[in-house]
């Protein structure tokens, strides 16, 4: 850890941030190259092994975040980054000549280690910065995250191109080449233009390295993250057919929606640095973890029709029906005008209303010469209630909790240089193994819960339950701190 930001720190920020970019970009190919792959008929994959080769490249990243931070606190970022990317460019090129859903899978594994880029570089950001200044720099780092949505904008594009609009299907596999050759560039020019530096505790044993993991805090801010970078790793791909099945959206428009999901969260992840910097990690963080609450709360309500029996009509005196239509009932003389249903031509899909709305009709149960008695039933009543879960109103909310989540993950990984500030390399591996595997089984949980509940909002209420988990376990470690720290000013508060 420096003393003060210099030029050459804000030069290893530069190509940091580079780096992730384009790792993360590669991270995420499989998502549209297998759909692309799938959709015109060159693979024939069941949705199982479509959910693996989307899967196994994030499992890949994950996994191996605390070996590459590990090694990062070692040797330096220099080495490691710049081995990362020309070694991950092989399996990225391999990809190109598969023929079978093992070949694939392979290659996406071996591609898939570019994945721990984020542990990388986290650790070899925070050793050029003061303490005072790393959030700014590691939120600016994060913003690679961005490079999600440059594949899911630029990679469909480049595949009609390549593939002639399907003309030559076997274009597609220029595009891992593609990936592969800026992976190689990226990896010479880190070695060429990058300088080497390490943390004072690159001298520990692999023992003494390892040892914050026993505390509980490294766990706790990877529950953080795994909600806050896993859910929006899982949400990226998951939000593609959740558009499409509940607002019946072409897919090229679900994807530019992903995209304005995932695109923010990765820019913004900068301002969320700043904010940490500027309030501290841990007011921003009961923000993050509060708005979430609040705005999955308000996705959890699904889009549904729903019809309940309403206000009927009795008849007031007894008598014999002579007259029975859809707008009238006479008994005797006496006349009962019913509710007629109709509007029928209302499409409550065009996607204009944002309150539920409710229609209400009368229907007989009576017919013509039936006998009926003082207060029985004439008309039942009908209510229907529609609920159009409006998707512009439901895009906005998506893409401000994806926000929010770009500052959340900048708020965790603030904390960490704060209390593990030299063994980030490890601690911040930890984390984001967490935090991978987050983006690794949501998914499998989110389809779980769909099979379940027959819901596609449920994946929604499993982010409203983690986040209240997340949100009342730090608040009481907050509170028990503050008892710890200051415990007659807490005895004064509690009095009040």
């Amino acid at each position: 850890m420096q003393e003060k930001a210099t030029f050459k720190s804000h030069k290893a920020l530069f190509f940091n941030t580079l780096a992730f970019t384009i790792c993360f970009a590669a991270w995420m190919l499989n998502g549209v190259l297998v759909t692309f792959l799938v959709d015109n008929q060159v693979f024939d994959w069941s949705p199982v092994r479509i959910g693996w080769l989307m899967g196994i490249p994030v499992l890949a990243g994950a996994i191996f975040r605390l070996p590459a931070g590990i090694l990062t606190d070692k040797f330096g970022g220099k080495p490691v980054y710049g081995s990362l990317l020309i070694l991950s460019a092989i399996p990225m090129f391999l990809l190109s000549s598969v023929n079978s859903f093992w070949g694939f899978f392979l290659a996406s594994f071996g591609f898939g280690f570019v994945g721990v880029s984020f542990a990388i570089g986290i650790a070899f950001t925070s050793v050029w910065y003061p303490k005072h200044n790393q959030g700014t720099a590691l939120g600016i780092f994060g913003a690679g995250n961005a490079g999600a949505a440059l594949t899911t904008l630029f990679a469909p594009s480049l595949l009609n191109m390549l593939t002639d609009n399907g003309a030559n299907i076997e274009g597609w596999r220029m595009l891992p080449k593609l990936y592969a050759a800026m992976l190689l560039v990226m990896g010479i020019a880190f070695f060429i233009f990058t300088e080497n530096k390490k943390p004072a505790s690159s001298n520990k044993t692999l023992r003494g390295m390892l040892k914050p993991l026993k505390d509980i805090r490294v766990w706790r801010f990877g529950m953080y993250y795994f909600l806050v970078f896993g859910c929006f790793v899982a949400f990226s791909q998951w939000l593609v057919p959740y558009f499409v099945n509940v607002y019946y959206l072409p897919l090229v428009t679900a994807g530019i929606f992903a995209s304005l999901f995932s695109f923010p969260s990765g820019v913004i992840r900068a301002l969320g640095g700043w904010m940490s910097d500027k309030w501290g990690a841990r007011k921003v963080m009961y923000w993050v973890l509060g708005s979430t609450v609040f705005i999955s709360f308000l996705l959890i309500i699904p889009k549904m029709e729903i019809y309940s029996p309403g206000r009927g009509i009795m008849a007031k005196n007894s008598g014999i029906v002579s007259v029975v239509t859809d707008s009238k009932i006479v008994v005797n003389d006496k006349t009962y005008q019913l509710i007629k249903n109709e509007n029928n031509d209302i499409n409550y899909d065009d996607g204009t209303f944002v309150f539920p709305t409710k229609k209400v009709w009368q229907e007989p149960v009576v017919n013509v010469g039936d006998k009926v008695v003082k207060k029985q039933l004439l008309a039942k009543g009908i209510t229907r209630i529609y609920f159009q879960a409006n998707v512009w109103i439901f895009a906005i909310l998506v893409i401000l909790i994806g926000s929010i989540w770009g500052i959340g993950k900048a708020g965790v990984y603030k904390h960490i240089p704060d209390y593990f500030p030299e063994e980030v390399g490890v601690v911040g591996g930890m984390v984001g193994v967490l935090g991978g595997l987050g983006g690794f089984f949501s998914p499998i949980v989110f389809g779980y819960l769909l099979e379940g509940t027959g819901l596609w909002t449920s994946s929604w209420m499993f982010v409203l339950f983690l986040s209240i988990l997340s949100l009342v376990w730090m608040h009481r470690v907050i509170q028990k701190m503050m008892h710890k720290e200051t415990p007659e000013l807490m005895r004064k508060i509690e009095d009040k």
